[in-house]
């Protein structure tokens, strides 16, 4: 043994060759934490001192190669600031520089996933051979971050400045055979001939017959540009990005073109300094803040889920009370993992609705070449459609998804239990009606519990599962791990009214109306809570909600909390709503929908809204006359939703801080970059929160700072 550590194992093979294995002690994949980095310095160095080595097999005892950098140690690297981070990751590339300038030929064998780190160890080997399984990119621009380790500045030549630009921009990982296409690697193996294959090539190596030495070389010298103006490339491939991403509000998509372009023409060393630079940059910013707390919330939801799933019965066939656009999406989603499912409704036309919907899902997985036309229809057989009950003896849960009526949802919940085993779980989806009200009806409300999936089902990964008073643990459990299985996010919320994203939200949406009220342009409301970071403003998430549907939460929301979410005056929403305006649904809203050219609808600006609106605006030169910050929409939108879900952590509607903001930025779109409602609290400063709430308390108590933020600045507590 050449060298043993707790992450790297360095061993003689035949014919000159070693071993160079990734297998860190205790873990269940590889990781560039400070053992692996502090096991890679030493293992180069022991490397270096044994000159019988004639070459290097890089391999991982891992099912996963490398799966990037420890994320958990960057918060105590980060806290240092931005010359230790600096400093931190220099030492890294001397490192990764020393191992790259071992004077042999080092082949790796890519198993598994390679990512961020370990693409970034895969690029400093001479020789890159690939399972045809494993997947490799550079994910670091969704923390916020560019490639720290040299993969900016080795991608970029090995692949080429254009290629290298695509694979961190896009950030998603590649398969072997783009890789190899690309030039990221240099073979493919079949995975059970991996480490044959990645042997083979070494021997080569050692031979002569690759020349390793022209493949590093490559990587040490200045970036080999396309033909014609290198300004003219970087201008248009920025030109290109600004069009797909925000520079301002994710600064790394800007810092990882400037560490490409600045080091160009430099050599190796020159240029990772340049990438350093750049790197400690983004790690300083609020956006690498609240991407990696996401990224690390997102573990968090995942650990609760199977905690929170530990109760379950199995789940081996559904059944979907309802189809339509809904029950449809439901039911393609159990099925397409795996879980065959009866969807039962009324009518048939209601039924060929739901087949429909799940037919246009499967069709899209067919157009991008994820399914088969076999696989297609297999998966479509699996949901049995029907007008009767039959069969229901033998599921394991029933999903209601009726209309959003409490009369309609108790008849059909009524009428299920009667039909199903004692031992089988009864859930409802529903967005805003009480689940304990729902359980009033039933025999066995024990095995009663919601689970409030969004729309677009297929798309939308959030799903709440409501405990009601009632309900018992293995009811939640089983809930909790059918959403797991479907490949949703669950979080267990309580019972309350709107749960826990629709409580939240619509105080939002009062706060618009409030505004609206006082004379503000809708336009300039959606437009500045886009610049904020919402996928849309507003205005356009109503008429996309639908009005109607907007109209029936914001009534049970302020039956349950009257002291504030019941205005005073009759609202916008409600005024189009009774002038039979209902979104997208009807083609009019708060704005109008005309087909473009493609067929698709598009949103224009109404004259008629200000006809409408006009008796029920306080500015006397009627709607959009009154000008209004871009700072006061921003805070009187966003105080109202953040103080309402500082109230639900409070009142232990949703367990932590976690799952709470996961839950508005999958529920929501809340903005990434911003984290979540609690972690903007945290950034923005609880003393300074609090004294924008005391700013706009006048406005009604949505407004007003709950007193777990006035006890939590009083103790100098975050959130995170």
């Amino acid at each position: 043994m050449i060298y043993s550590g707790p992450a790297i194992t360095v061993q003689m093979l035949d014919d000159g060759i070693a071993e160079f294995k990734f297998d860190l002690e205790n873990e269940s994949v590889n990781k560039f934490n400070r053992v692996t980095l502090d096991d890679l310095a030493a293992a180069t160095q022991a490397v270096k001192a044994t000159p019988q080595i004639k070459g290097l097999l890089v391999t991982s005892g891992k099912s996963f190669f490398i799966v990037g950098a420890d994320i958990t140690e960057f918060d105590k690297v980060f806290a240092n600031g931005r010359d230790y981070i600096k400093d931190w990751v220099m030492d890294i590339h001397r490192t990764f520089n020393a191992f790259e300038d071992l004077d042999i030929p080092k082949v790796v064998a890519i198993n598994g996933f390679a990512l961020g780190g370990g693409l970034e160890m895969c690029l400093v080997n001479d020789y890159r051979v690939m399972s045809d399984k494993a997947q490799i990119g550079l994910p670091e621009l969704n923390l916020g971050l560019i490639p720290g380790f040299g993969g900016t500045v080795r991608i970029a030549r090995v692949a080429g400045p254009a290629k290298g630009i695509e694979w961190i921009s896009t950030s998603r990982p590649r398969k072997a055979q783009q890789a190899l296409a690309d030039g990221v690697i240099d073979e493919v193996a079949p995975h059970d001939e991996l480490r044959e294959v990645s042997l083979r090539a070494l021997k080569k190596a050692i031979a002569g017959e690759i020349d390793w030495q022209a493949k590093r070389a490559i990587k040490l010298q200045a970036v080999t540009m396309p033909e014609g103006d290198s300004n003219d490339f970087f201008s248009s491939i920025r030109t290109e990005l600004s069009k797909k991403i925000n520079s301002e509000q994710y600064p790394a998509s800007k810092a990882f073109l400037d560490v490409i372009e600045e080091s160009a023409a430099m050599s190796r060393e020159q240029a990772v300094e340049v990438e350093a630079n750049h790197f400690a940059d983004v790690c300083v910013t609020p956006q690498a803040d609240a991407l990696i707390g996401l990224f690390l919330s997102d573990q968090v939801i995942k650990r609760i889920a199977k905690k929170n799933s530990a109760n379950a019965i199995e789940v081996n066939k559904t059944a979907v009370l309802g189809a339509g656009i809904m029950g449809g999406g439901i039911a393609y989603q159990a099925v397409s993992k795996g879980t065959p499912t009866i969807m039962k409704d009324i009518g048939q036309e209601q039924l060929d609705l739901g087949i429909a919907e799940a037919e246009k899902q499967l069709d899209r997985q067919l157009q991008k070449g994820r399914l088969t036309e076999d696989k297609k229809a297999a998966t479509l057989a699996m949901i049995q459609p029907q007008l009767n009950y039959d069969g229901f003896n033998e599921v394991d849960i029933v999903i209601e998804a009726v209309t959003e009526n409490i009369k309609v949802k108790q008849i059909v919940l009524t009428e299920a239990e009667n039909e199903i085993r004692d031992d089988a779980i009864l859930a409802s989806n529903t967005s805003t009606i009480s689940i304990t009200e729902l359980a009033k009806g039933l025999k066995r409300p024990a095995n009663f519990v919601g689970m409030h999936f969004f729309n677009p089902v297929p798309l939308m990964p959030l799903v709440e599962v409501i405990r009601g008073k009632e309900s018992s643990a293995a009811a939640v459990s089983t809930a909790v791990a059918l959403a797991v299985k479907m490949g949703k996010s669950p979080i267990v919320v309580e019972d309350c009214p709107g749960f826990l994203v629709n409580r939240v939200l619509f105080p939002y949406f009062d706060a618009f109306d409030l505004l609206l009220k006082e004379g503000a342009c809708i336009q300039k409301i959606d437009q500045v809570m886009e610049d904020f970071g919402w996928p849309m403003g507003p205005a356009y998430l109503s008429d996309v909600i639908g009005l109607d549907t907007c109209v029936h939460a914001s009534d049970v929301l302020a039956e349950g909390f009257p002291d504030r979410m019941k205005p005073d005056f009759k609202g916008a929403t409600k005024v189009l709503f009774e002038a039979n305006r209902f979104g997208q649904k009807n083609g009019l809203g708060f704005y109008k929908y005309e087909a473009d050219e493609s067929g698709r609808k598009r949103k224009a600006f109404d004259q008629e809204i200000k006809e409408l609106l006009a008796a029920h605006v306080d500015a006397a030169d009627g709607p959009g006359s009154v000008e209004f910050s871009a700072e006061e929409i921003r805070d009187r939108l966003m105080l109202t939703m953040c103080n309402e879900v500082a109230r639900c952590i409070d009142e232990k509607i949703v367990s932590s801080p976690d799952e709470a903001d996961m839950a508005l930025n999958m529920g929501l779109g809340f903005p990434k970059f911003r984290g979540g409602a609690l972690r903007y609290i945290d950034q923005t400063g609880l003393n300074e929160y609090i004294a924008l709430c005391d700013r706009y308390a006048h406005l009604g108590k949505a407004y007003e700072a709950p007193q777990i933020l006035r006890d939590m600045a009083a103790k100098g507590e975050t959130f995170f």
